[in-house]
Order: structure tokens, then C-alpha cells, then sequence
């Protein structure tokens, strides 16, 4: 009998794949994006010294209380627009966008707008 893979398997090796090419620096950090079933997770990450410049997510009490729903496309577009929003004070004006291994479709795709929208150029 065959075992099926986990779809978190393989988006986990998919994305080890990934960070193989993408790497964030102190001009262009890397824009990491992470969706469980309940919420949106968004973080700027400077690679090279290892921190975390901006983050923003659904577990924020404002954003929590402007959307009904903390896992649909309208909080994941809510979510980019706050973190383009805190990148531009902290004069982060360009990034490169890791999907995380997900599909680029539906929730990442509307965070990645909006991101876009708020001035992040990647």
C-alpha cells in the first residue's frame, strides 16, 4: 500500500526548496508569509542579521475587530495593507515576497496585493 503525503509535507519541502534562492537583506528583506487554518501571518525579515523588522497578523486586536472573519481573503488583504503600511514608516520600500510554499492563489495573492497597494515593491 502507498502512503500519501501530507499536503503540510510538501508544502514544507517546497519551501525548503524555496529559501534556497530567496534570502532577505538589509536593503531587500524578505517578505514570509504564513496561513494556518484560523489566521494570517506576515513578517519583513532582515536574513542576514536575523531579525524581524515589521510583522503584522490576524491575531492583532485591530485587526480583529475590523473583519468578521479572521481566515478569508478579506483579513489576509487587511493583514498585507498594515504591514505595507509599518514597512513605509521603518522606510522599507522594497522586498522579496516568500509564499512560504503555499499556492499563490486566493489569501496569499490578496495579502500580496495589498502589500503591493501600501507601497511595498517586490
Amino acid at each position: 500500500m502507498i502512503k500519501k503525503q501530507s499536503r503540510n509535507s510538501i508544502r514544507i519541502k517546497k519551501h525548503k526548496r524555496m529559501r534556497h534562492y530567496i534570502t532577505g537583506t538589509s536593503e531587500k528583506p524578505r517578505l514570509c508569509v504564513f496561513k494556518s487554518d484560523k489566521h494570517m501571518y506576515a513578517q519583513v525579515i532582515d536574513d542576514i542579521q536575523g531579525h524581524t523588522l515589521v510583522a503584522a497578523s490576524t491575531l492583532e486586536k485591530d485587526i480583529q475587530s475590523k473583519v468578521k472573519n479572521t481566515s478569508n481573503k478579506e483579513a489576509a488583504a487587511l493583514v498585507g495593507e498594515i504591514l505595507g503600511q509599518r514597512a513605509k514608516e521603518k522606510g522599507i520600500h522594497q522586498v522579496v515576497f516568500d509564499r512560504g510554499g503555499f499556492v499563490y492563489h486566493g489569501k496569499i495573492k490578496a495579502l500580496a496585493d495589498a502589500a503591493r497597494e501600501a507601497g511595498l515593491d517586490f
